[in-house]
């Protein structure tokens, strides 16, 4: 599994957010909250949906099942017009990412994230950055689909 490397622009997005950790997932409610207030959201950019993690900082324990982060279902607006009751608007730095096509059901999720930070970045000539991790997910986009598709943007930068 090789990844692309691409610079993302800056992104406006619109959305919804739940502080979690992994041992306390509720991605599933975020996503049962967001996708019946979808058609609420105007000037959308095209159809897909970002769901986004913010991590407080980076370094060893970023990942143990315990530790807290911010949590977004979103898609990217035009400009951060009308938002609706109870939606957030947000802007995501943009930066340089790895970005890693996956094809599979979301439960493979952790075998496919375990490779990316224990096996592709270790060996890699970049490192973890400070900025949001994010899956980009298209309109039809099923969890449960085998043959599901999204792309996984890992922020990194040079080693130093």
């Amino acid at each position: 599994m090789e990844p692309t490397i691409e610079t993302v622009p800056p992104k406006r997005l619109v959305g919804i957010r739940l502080r979690m950790s992994l041992e306390k997932n509720r991605t599933a409610e975020l996503w049962q909250n967001f996708m019946p207030r979808r058609g609420e959201i105007s000037n959308r950019t095209d159809s897909s949906y970002i769901s986004m993690q913010v991590h407080d900082s980076v370094g060893a324990n970023q990942f143990s099942p315990a530790k807290k982060f911010e949590k977004w279902v979103a898609v990217e607006v035009f400009t951060h017009g009308r938002i609706p009751d109870g939606m957030e608007s947000y802007r995501l730095s943009g930066g340089e990412y790895a970005v890693f096509h996956h094809k599979g059901p979301a439960s493979d999720a952790p075998q496919v994230f375990q490779h990316i930070f224990d096996v592709w970045l270790p060996g890699s000539e970049f490192e973890l950055d400070s900025r949001e991790h994010f899956e980009l997910l298209p309109e039809n986009y099923s969890p449960i689909d085998p043959d599901a598709e999204e792309d996984i943007y890992i922020p990194i930068r040079p080693k130093a």
